[in-house]
């Protein structure tokens, strides 16, 4: 995972988690289902639309309001692949990496990315690169933990592993 590239949509400042996964659909236990109601609190037609393996982009505090897990676990069965923003929810950033998606901090992303550009992010080296225009922009390196995480799939499958070769 030391390169994810990825068709881009664009969000705004402050999507909370009910925006990314409204409560009314809590109840919902199929993965494809939960995926489909992705961001329908930004618009109803992003989940029908979103590109396999896509990349979210947003400005600051993306993934604010409740602690509720389903944000990233709809990110991940919409089919994103990570999400870029200035800034996360502390929380939502720390589901995420135990989820397995990748949340990755890149100052003013929103402002350089149009909706539908592929961008590849660079976990080695700390960047962001717009493929269309070739535009580099510095993002922040994950510690070695959450790529760790990151790597196994998530937290659960992490411990798995662990617990399996013990």
């Amino acid at each position: 995972m030391k390169r994810v590239t990825g068709q881009t949509i664009v969000v705004g400042d402050n999507i909370d988690t009910d925006q990314i996964y409204p409560g009314r659909f809590l109840a919902i236990t199929d993965p494809k289902e939960i995926g489909s109601h992705c961001l329908c609190g930004v618009d109803e037609s992003i989940a029908a639309s979103f590109p396999k393996g896509g990349i979210v982009v947003a400005g600051r505090n993306f993934g604010c309001g409740s602690s509720r897990e389903h944000a990233p676990i709809a990110l991940l069965n919409m089919g994103a692949s990570a999400v870029l923003a200035d800034s996360f929810a502390r929380i939502f950033f720390r589901n995420s990496i135990n989820l397995g998606l990748l949340p990755v901090i890149c100052k003013g992303i929103r402002d350089h990315v149009t909706p539908g550009q592929t961008v590849t992010i660079d976990l080695d080296e700390g960047f962001v690169t717009i493929e269309e225009t070739g535009e580099k922009l510095p993002c922040e390196k994950l510690g070695d933990q959450a790529m760790m995480i990151l790597e196994a799939g998530g937290i659960k499958p992490l411990m798995r592993s662990r617990f399996k070769k013990a």
